[in-house]
């Protein structure tokens, strides 16, 4: 049926039950009351004409009865007794022989079986869905033995869901550390105890996986309880957010495993909407690197606040064509995509397409970021990382370009590294350049991205895949991490707050050890860590034991917004540093490698030589 034939379907069922329970209360009453035919249809037709006229204001016939809800049943209830109200208001006075007991009695049959009818089709068809979903799933074994975390809303609500669909889960019980909910039962499932008694309800009740239901669980909550259930040996996952059943991501009863990001993410950063606003939007934005982890995501980020374009640069043919063809589907309607192929290195191509959109604001975001090839790859890391930033920034210059954020990266700092080292010169030219020009440049600094290509999160995952043993090069070593949707963030906030020659440096909290990271990544795969093994693999070339934000005589408490602190920049001066680039052209595979370290760690050797300078500049006391 469609929509005006249900509508016409449930307004003569609705006036058959109003006449059934007049029916009913007329027999009931007939041996005490007379009531005359005439007046009888009188009464009944003023019910269902005004009952009629309320349920189609209400649009009591436009809702979905098989996901009838207690709100909608009390509407329900509501709109019947409102009819029965007013038809008793007119009649009664009017019309002598109609009782008020007849109305009485026929309001109270016809309050009962109108949201009654409806509540009676929710449960058949969920029964009925309940079947064909036990005919059409081949459930294998018996179903999980299951604990659940959590017996608030969202516990009640994952529990309803899966009980009407019957996924093949066997819910044992609650956990909670609410003390009024413990020796209770919700929808007959009891609360066995407290998130700290986990470890023995395992073992007592055999439970063979934990279910986390609470939504809104902080990151510092979600970390505690997964500690907790690391002293089991049963896999755990929690169900999806709110945000995800709401983008049809997941359904409510679905489960979600717990990420890596869910534990070392941090809370959303509230960003300055307004100013960031102000200066993306009806503007003409160019992305490079723009199909990368985080040139991807900054295009998403920036297609939120409506610009007037986005120019996608980038050298991959299938990752522009991605996020081309994703940003289509999300889009403002007035924003124009332009996907670009394009070499940073190709100095010729990016001046014409700086010249032929000349963008309000460019976030560089295209880099050789991999420490380890880029060790055995010097040259490709100079044309890059050096060279391509530097077209970058000068075809932006030439072109008028409001503001230039470069993406930076903490291997800049004191970098030991080919890769670091020429982040640390690109930081220089494009912090430089601003002392020429009308152009804004600046840099953002900030370490790991969780989940991005070359994050060791990946890599984690492959080796629990294939059984172990996950290999870490120094149980020593630590990182700083950051999601990549705050990291982009943080980079479009840097860029509003940007005057020009700052490296911004973003607040990447706590380190994290790299062998505590695998061993939670163990866990939350459901395995021991005995049956996967860690190795120690020794460092890689090029690498560092501990990653710095800030290097020597850089720091500062300067906060300029939530996360967002400005470093004291140590520079070359411009001449300089363009000398030194020049310089690189004439140099070996070894030469480059050990001059570009020696160049970007040049404030340290000043720094020495002011040490040895004072030094001997001190009267000496004999």
């Amino acid at each position: 049926m469609n929509r005006q034939q249900k509508i016409t379907f449930l307004i003569a069922f609705d006036s058959v039950i109003i006449i059934s329970s007049s029916l009913l209360a007329y027999l009931f009453l007939l041996p005490f009351v007379t009531l005359p035919p005439r007046n009888f249809w009188a009464a009944v037709g003023l019910s269902i004409v005004i009952y009629i006229g309320i349920a189609l204001t209400l649009k009591l016939f436009l809702k979905i009865n098989r996901y009838t809800s207690i709100r909608e049943t009390l509407i329900h209830m509501a709109g019947v007794t409102a009819a029965y109200v007013l038809a008793t208001i007119i009649a009664v006075p009017f019309v002598q022989t109609i009782s008020f007991r007849f109305m009485v009695l026929s309001y109270l049959s016809a309050v009962t079986l109108i949201p009654g009818a409806r509540i009676f089709w929710r449960i058949y068809h969920e029964h009925h869905q309940k079947l064909q979903r036990e005919d059409s799933t081949d459930l294998k074994g018996e179903p999980l033995r299951t604990l659940i975390v959590g017996a608030g809303d969202g516990g009640s609500l994952f529990v309803r869901s899966i009980q009407r669909y019957n996924y093949g889960l066997n819910i044992i019980g609650f956990v909670d550390d609410d003390i009024t909910k413990q020796q209770v039962s919700l929808y007959g499932i009891p609360v066995l105890g407290q998130t700290e008694s986990i470890p023995q309800l395992v073992k007592q009740y055999a439970i063979e996986q934990i279910t986390i239901a609470i939504p809104t669980l902080s990151k510092e909550e979600l970390n505690h309880i997964v500690e907790i259930c690391s002293e089991t040996p049963v896999k755990i996952n929690q169900m999806p957010s709110v945000e995800e059943v709401v983008q049809g991501q997941l359904e409510v009863s679905r489960f979600r495993e717990i990420e890596i990001t869910d534990l070392l993410g941090r809370e959303e950063v509230n960003l300055d909407m307004q100013q960031i606003s102000q200066q993306l939007t009806g503007k003409t934005i160019l992305v490079s690197g723009a199909g990368g982890s985080i040139g991807s995501e900054i295009c998403r980020q920036i297609s939120r606040f409506s610009p007037k374009r986005i120019i996608l640069l980038g050298h991959g043919e299938n990752s522009i064509y991605l996020i081309n063809k994703e940003l289509n589907r999300i889009k403002d309607s007035k924003t124009e995509l332009v996907p670009i192929i394009a070499d940073i290195q190709d100095r010729e191509r990016i001046f014409k397409v700086m010249e032929q959109y000349k963008p309000d604001r460019v976030y560089h975001a295209a880099a050789h970021k991999h420490v380890p090839l880029m060790e055995y790859n010097p040259t490709e890391a100079v044309k890059n990382n050096v060279y391509g930033t530097k077209n970058m920034a000068e075809a932006a210059k030439t072109a008028g370009v409001g503001s230039f954020v470069m993406v930076s990266t903490d291997k800049a700092v004191n970098p030991p590294n080919v890769m670091g080292a020429t982040k640390r010169i690109a930081e220089m030219i494009v912090t430089g350049l601003n002392e020429e020009g009308c152009t804004n440049f600046v840099a953002v600094r900030f370490g790991n991205v969780l989940g991005s290509r070359g994050s060791v999160i990946p890599l984690f995952k492959e080796q629990i895949q294939n059984g172990g043993p996950i290999t870490v090069t120094d149980y020593r070593m630590t990182r700083y991490f950051m999601t990549i949707p705050e990291a982009s963030r943080l980079v479009l906030q840097a860029g509003t707050l940007a005057r020009g020659g700052e490296i911004f440096v973003l607040d990447m909290g706590e380190p994290v050890k790299i062998l505590d990271l695998a061993r939670t990544m163990i866990q939350l795969s459901g395995y021991a860590e005995e049956e996967i093994g860690i190795v120690e693999a020794g460092i890689r070339p090029g690498e560092k034991l501990y990653e710095e934000l800030l290097a020597g005589g850089e720091h500062t408490d300067k906060q300029v917004f939530e996360k967002i602190f400005v470093g004291k920049v140590n520079n070359q001066s411009l001449k300089e540093v363009m000398q030194f680039v020049q310089h690189l052209d004439y140099l070996t595979d070894a030469e480059l490698k050990i001059e570009l370290v020696e160049f970007a760690n040049q404030h340290k050797k000043e720094k020495k030589q002011k040490e040895i300078a004072i030094t001997e500049a001190k009267p000496v006391h004999t």
